[in-house]
């Protein structure tokens, strides 16, 4: 994948009132997202928090894994970390992905919970090809993006729908992360 990056947006995000909160960064988030992203080609993975302490775990559970020590006993994950980024905010990644690429970027959102979208990842290909700037892909944690982040990305990408008969559609992030990464990488081999 060439220019393509990725968020994980803890805040602001929804509650399951709608309220608008920030949740808790998880590790297997941290690690598990880190791994997708390396292994679909993300140019990097912002973990965006505006909690300071929660930054800071971050911080000591990166710094372990890059560590001699940690680096030694799995230098995989040390690999995929690498590429993790920790930022207050959706726009300090944007800028930071403006300033590698000299442009600002195309902002993809998704979310199980969307009522209507632009299209699904063949449309989404075919207007990054048409439009030439890197993609950030945005996912929420909790019950989902704001309406305001929503509403200012540039394409809201289909919900990936389940087959629960009683309309269960609640994944894990991670596994939301992965299943994009390939339908992302399947569409660009078209």
């Amino acid at each position: 994948m060439r220019n393509y990056y990725l968020g994980l947006v803890h805040g602001p995000i929804k509650n399951k009132r709608g309220d608008e909160v920030t949740t808790s960064v998880t590790n297997l988030d941290i690690h598990d997202i880190a791994r997708t992203c390396r292994t679909f080609g993300y140019q990097s993975y912002f973990i965006i928090t505006p909690i300071k302490r929660q930054q800071g775990l971050v911080g000591r559970i990166l710094g372990h894994w890059e560590s001699d020590k940690g680096n030694e006993y799995n230098p995989d994950r040390s690999d995929a970390l690498s590429e993790v980024e920790l930022v207050d905010s959706i726009e300090v990644a944007q800028q930071k992905i403006e300033q590698i690429e000299g442009v600002r970027p195309f902002t993809v959102v998704t979310g199980a919970n969307f009522e209507n979208f632009d299209g699904d990842m063949e449309e989404l290909t075919q207007r990054l090809k048409l439009d030439d700037r890197p993609m950030f892909l945005l996912f929420g944690t909790g019950w989902g993006l704001t309406e305001q982040t929503t509403e200012s990305a540039d394409f809201k990408l289909d919900p990936i729908f389940g087959l629960a008969k009683d309309g269960y559609n609640h994944l894990s992030v991670r596994s939301a992360v992965a299943i994009y990464g390939d339908r992302l990488a399947r569409a660009l081999k078209k």
